[in-house]
Parts: structure tokens; C-alpha cells; sequence
């Protein structure tokens, strides 16, 4: 049976893994935020190369603040509404108990009720 969480001392995931899943490829240099500047590699062809360092750190840094939030009895909705992510994104709420949007998000979804 496949372990559904790592090793404490395992990383959540590799460099070597995102960079064979493309994570590395980022938008095109003329459609881009400027407040992504510091996790921004470089530039080749006209697209961005994401700093995969810094994305491995802020991953890690995702998952432990999700463990926490679930430890203490908080909910997580998942949110993917991109057609590639849309399945993935349901199995793994479904799996991990959670809530999920894979349809399109509707403005005020979460801001216009008490959540």
C-alpha cells in the first residue's frame, strides 16, 4: 500500500520531481506580476523559469501550516479550476475528507458568509 504521508524527515517533494512534472516553466515575460519577481530564476525564449529551490521551501512551508490547521480541527477547501487539475484536485478532497471547487469560483463564494 502506497504511504499517504512521508517520512518526518523526508522532504514533501524534490526539485528532480517538479522539474520533470514542467513546475519550472513559468508565464510569458510580457503577462507576469511583478510581486513574483523574487521566486523568478530566469528568462529563456520568451518564458519564465521558476526558482525551483524556492518553490520546494514554500511548498514545504504550505504543507506544515495544512498539517497544523487539520491537527486542530480546521477544514481545507481545495480549489482548481483548471480542466488538467480538476480531477486531481476531487480525488484528493474526497480522500482527505475536505471540501473542493473544481468549477468556476464564484466571486464572494467565501467573503459574502460567515465562514
Amino acid at each position: 500500500m502506497e504511504e499517504l504521508l512521508p517520512a518526518p524527515d523526508a522532504p514533501i517533494i524534490t526539485m528532480k520531481k517538479l522539474l520533470e512534472a514542467g513546475v519550472h516553466f513559468g508565464h510569458q515575460t510580457r503577462r507576469w506580476n511583478p510581486k513574483m519577481k523574487p521566486y523568478i530564476y530566469t528568462a529563456r525564449n520568451g518564458i519564465y523559469i521558476v526558482d525551483l529551490e524556492k518553490t520546494v521551501e514554500k511548498i514545504t512551508e504550505a504543507y506544515q501550516a495544512l498539517k497544523k490547521i487539520v491537527s486542530d480541527g480546521g477544514k481545507v477547501i481545495f480549489v482548481g479550476t483548471k480542466k488538467q487539475s480538476q480531477d486531481i484536485i476531487k480525488e484528493e478532497a474526497l480522500r482527505s475528507g475536505s471540501f473542493y471547487v473544481t468549477t468556476r469560483w464564484l466571486g464572494g463564494t467565501l467573503t459574502n458568509f460567515k465562514t
